[in-house]
């Protein structure tokens, strides 16, 4: 199985990202610069967080525009599974990819610390490990991680079950505290129609392992491993 780590200018995850796939996957992602503009057939592509051009304009406006970005979408409308991260989300959204847009926290503030997430669905490749509505911790850093869209946007993504993760309490209580950037919804991670890509602003990379204080991110990757390997 092979991998692959988009790199843009201001990225500041792509090494974690990197070393989450090597330590699942048992090979070497490959590391792919924005400014190339193709890249071999993978089977999974990270879009990492970071600040990608210092989020001028627009968080993820500008790399959705970079030349591999028009890879990245056409290997995604072949089926392959693209995960994106934090800034990798807004890009994603930027790109087309996935519906809605990511706006500045309601409180105008960055945020970095654990949230609780609801697993909305555990039928596809992202989730596959992990149990239907349970709640699992997974650090944010964000500073434009309030997802929003419209009324038909939204309803659809309900009727189609496309949300994948909500923002909850310990118990999985979805409530407005726990709701740490003001998301329509409490909406943490979304998938695309038919559910190869995922978009979500939490980090689940960075926890893989129990000295970096806990492991609720590593059924993700394993998950990925087992589906793709099938």
């Amino acid at each position: 199985m092979k991998t692959a780590v988009i790199v843009f200018p201001a990225s500041n995850c792509d090494r974690d990202a990197q070393v989450a796939l090597r330590n699942t996957f048992g090979s070497e992602p490959i590391m792919v610069w924005h400014g190339d503009a193709t890249m071999p057939a993978v089977d999974l592509i990270v879009i990492p967080g970071g600040f990608s051009y210092g989020d001028y304009l627009r968080s993820g406006a500008m790399a959705a525009n970079s030349p591999i970005m028009r890879e990245v979408v056409t290997q995604a409308n072949r089926g392959v599974r693209v995960l994106g991260i934090c800034n990798g989300f807004q890009i994603l959204s930027e790109a087309g990819l996935l519906p809605g847009v990511l706006m500045r926290n309601a409180n105008l503030k960055f945020i970095c610390r654990d949230v609780w997430l609801r697993v909305e669905r555990n039928d596809t490749a992202f989730t596959a490990l992990y149990t239907q509505n349970s709640a699992i911790r997974i650090p944010i850093a964000n500073h434009d991680g309030n997802y929003f869209a419209d009324d038909d946007t939204l309803a659809g993504l309900n009727q189609d079950n496309l949300v994948a993760f909500r923002y909850c309490d310990e118990g999985g209580n979805v409530t407005d505290g726990a709701n740490p950037n003001g998301s329509l919804e409490n909406i943490a991670g979304i998938y695309n129609k038919n559910l190869n890509v995922l978009g979500m602003m939490p980090h689940p990379e960075r926890l893989m392992e129990a000295e970096l204080g806990g492991t609720d991110g590593r059924p993700m990757f394993q998950g990925l491993v087992e589906v793709l390997a099938a």
